[in-house]
């Protein structure tokens, strides 16, 4: 009765008690249970105690040969894991490298306590000696280098902690763990390899500067906060350039302008992201650092042609990034934007689909696997579309990643239905709106307002407009918008302006689809101050843009429309004469 009421009710409490009693007969009941289980272990001879503790430095999962190579050599250890699984303190377990038995601590509390009870700096020596022997005997495992990196990083805490820094243990350390993150560096993994980086750079930071480590941790969190990671690729310019490395310096700097631009569509600053980005590059090129080339044509491409609406220059920029990439041994999925810009560009849907394909293997993740469903759409192969979009956009959902909502969002439209467009579209636009993403809020809130129109909700469409004007006032898209507004509400001569501007604006992109869209929104303006004819020659002109770029979804819903058009100024004709 005396242990039932010690244990409180805790289930662990009572059966290490008990334990405790049957092994000595008699039990003082220690206060508290971790005080309980220091007290099993001192009950532990000597050599059991040794293979228990070393079990502990692996983790909650341990494997009989990393124990054996952790004691002392003439220690034979299996007799003495008998005895362990005897006593309860650990149970076998499925082993996860091949040819090694495992085994696995009862609780986890068991393993916290043997692990704690040894010093410091035992526990930094056996982590190095755990990372050495792992990377001889666990080749076969997937996630190797953040194992590895995660010990390493233990033991070269440990060794801070107690006044003697080791530069090599945690450059090591740091590279094990970006070797790690840039391994699963993928759109949708940003926050996993964010971790892994951001653990990376605390490692680096003490000893030296690393701007390509810095920069990949920026690129993690760009999507969620480009603010930030302008600050992070800003702060590692001026620590290059305190420490003489021009390259380093140029590199950061061009990083630094590609974030703002995302941070504040109005900024302007494509010329002076250029300007950077056209320095930086004789210097990585002069140093054959393709790793640098990399982010100076992702700028050029994603900042620079993407801002400027000249998509084929931004394919084939990301193009170069992909060649670059590859011999530097640098897997990011599709953070260049190839994708992207082959999706808006002017090259023929089909042949775009064509490319992707060719790449999938190289760039496939889950938001490249969406541009592709976007693709396959445009040609009018919904139901592969959607098979294709469905489970990417889930994977890219579980990381609360926008675009597991934006092409989906631009799927639907294709496929003519409106309704669903917009639920997609303003859960899309509350997310980058929550995240301070005023590029991607604009971008959005017009393709959103543009839907709603043809829902003929324009009222709904004023505010997105508004928003649109005010960010970036001589956008096509916000132009575009803006006239639909305008002519609902009667003002026909100053939409028709609108619109026309917005045309004109548009066709100075090679944006084939959007030009589409603009002379559309352009015919609707017309039709609503009564100029059929002139509506009728838009339409036309939308077709025309549409069937260059094989989107033939957009051009059977243009068709169809342009047939209402047609039929109604037809029926008006007959009736006036």
């Amino acid at each position: 009765m005396r242990v039932a009421s010690a244990a409180g009710g805790n289930p662990l409490f009572l059966t290490e008690m008990l334990a405790m009693a049957r092994e000595d007969g008699a039990v003082d009941v220690p206060p508290t249970l971790r005080a309980l289980l220091g007290a099993r272990l001192d009950q532990l001879d000597v050599n059991e105690r040794a293979v228990l503790e070393r079990g502990a430095v692996e983790g909650e999962i341990f494997h009989r040969g990393a124990v054996q190579a952790l004691v002392s050599a003439d220690l034979p250890v299996t007799p003495r894991l008998a005895a362990l699984v005897r006593r309860q303190l650990i149970r076998p377990d499925r082993s996860q490298l091949a040819g090694e038995d495992g085994f696995r601590f009862r609780h986890l509390l068991i393993r916290d306590a043997a692990y704690e009870a040894l010093s410091k700096a035992t526990r930094g020596e056996l982590h190095v000696r755990f990372a050495d022997w792992l990377d001889e005997h666990g080749a076969d495992l997937v996630e190797l280098d953040e194992i590895v990196g995660y010990h390493l990083e233990q033991a070269a805490r440990f060794r801070a902690e107690l006044g003697q820094p080791d530069e090599r243990l945690s450059l090591r350390a740091a590279a094990r763990l970006a070797k790690a993150a840039r391994r699963i560096l993928r759109p949708g993994n940003d926050r996993t390899a964010r971790a892994l980086f951001a653990r990376a750079v605390e490692l680096t930071q003490p000893f030296m500067l690393d701007v390509y480590l810095e920069l990949d941790y920026a690129e993690t969190l760009y999507w969620e906060d480009a603010a930030g990671a302008a600050r992070v690729a800003s702060a590692a310019a001026g620590q290059a350039r305190s420490a003489g490395d021009a390259l380093g310096e140029a590199l950061a700097r061009v990083a630094n302008g590609h974030y703002l631009i995302f941070a504040d569509p109005r900024s302007g600053r494509s010329d002076a992201l250029e300007a950077l980005a056209l320095e930086a590059l004789p210097l990585a090129e002069e140093a054959n650092d393709h790793a640098g080339l990399v982010w100076v044509w992702r700028a050029l491409g994603y900042g620079v042609a993407n801002s400027r609406d000249q998509m084929e220059a931004w394919a084939q920029a990301s193009e170069r990034c992909v060649a670059h990439a590859r011999v530097a041994g640098w897997p990011k999925g599709d953070a260049f934007g190839v994708a992207a810009a082959l999706v808006w560009g002017p090259r023929p849907a089909d042949e775009a689909l064509r490319t992707l394909d060719d790449l999938a293997d190289e760039l496939g993740d889950a938001a490249y696997d969406l541009k592709r469903a976007y693709l396959t759409a445009a040609v009018g192969r919904f139901e592969d579309a959607w098979a294709l979009a469905g489970p990417a956009a889930e994977r890219l959902r579980e990381f609360g990643d926008a675009r597991a909502l934006e092409w989906p969002f631009h799927i639907a439209a294709l496929e003519g239905n409106y309704e669903r467009a917009v639920q997609y579209g303003q859960e899309v636009l509350d997310l980058v709106t929550a995240r301070g993403l005023a590029a991607f809020q604009s971008h959005y809130g017009v393709e959103l307002g543009r839907y709603l129109c043809r829902l003929g909700r324009v009222d709904e469409a004023a505010p997105f407009a508004a928003f649109a004007r005010e960010r970036a006032p001589d956008s096509w898209g916000a132009l575009a918008l803006q006239a639909r507004v305008d002519a609902h509400g009667g003002e026909h001569a100053a939409a028709e302006r609108l619109a026309r501007d917005g045309v004109a604006r548009c066709e100075q992109t090679d944006r084939l689809s959007h030009q589409g869209d603009v002379w559309w929104d352009l015919a609707e303006v017309l039709l609503a101050g009564g100029k059929s004819a002139e509506a009728i020659d838009a339409l036309e002109q939308a077709l025309g843009r549409y069937e260059r770029k094989k989107n033939l979804a957009m051009a059977a819903q243009v068709r169809l429309r342009l047939e209402q058009v047609r039929t109604a100024s037809n029926s008006t004709q007959q009736l006036t004469t």
